[in-house]
């Protein structure tokens, strides 16, 4: 499972950096997400043990879930280049500081209800064990993202 970490964050990391890429570096990056998409959905399968009937009733929540992930994700990756953006020019001022907590915060307390709410609808699909291991594997996944990104991102003077 490490190599796949790691290529989680490194896509992470890439998916954060400014917009200032040309067009190859967009394809490449693109290839990229998509291929740490489907190691990461691989991953998922080969630790689920899921039945016929549990599959088919998981996988349409899980591209649920990974979307709206996705959109989460995004939107740290905004923060973290408005952030960014602010730093490269200095002293960040308090009002931008100020504004990067709320949405921060936001951010982290949206993340916290959807996790809550699919581990709803999956009760009602899987046995709860099964449940506890898939939120456990993303929990995993999203540590060692957050971790990386804590590692690279500079504390604010």
């Amino acid at each position: 499972m490490k190599p796949f970490i790691m290529f989680v964050v490194a896509a992470a990391i890439t998916c954060v950096t400014p917009a200032f890429a040309e067009n190859a570096q967009i394809t490449n990056l693109q290839i990229l997400i998509d291929k740490v998409k489907a190691d990461k959905k691989l991953l998922i399968a080969s630790n689920m043990d899921l039945t016929d009937q549990e599959s088919k009733d998981f996988w349409p929540l899980y591209e649920g879930y990974q979307k709206e992930l996705e959109h989460l994700n995004q939107h740290l990756g905004g923060l973290i280049n408005e952030y960014a953006e602010a730093y490269n020019k200095g002293s960040v001022p308090d009002k931008v500081a100020k504004d990067l907590i709320n949405e921060s915060i936001k951010t982290e307390g949206a993340e916290v209800k959807m996790r809550r709410e699919y581990a709803e609808k999956l009760s009602k699909v899987l046995p709860a064990h099964k449940v506890a291991r898939y939120l456990q594997m993303e929990n995993k996944i999203r540590a060692a993202i957050k971790f990386d990104l804590a590692a690279n991102i500079p504390l604010m003077d």
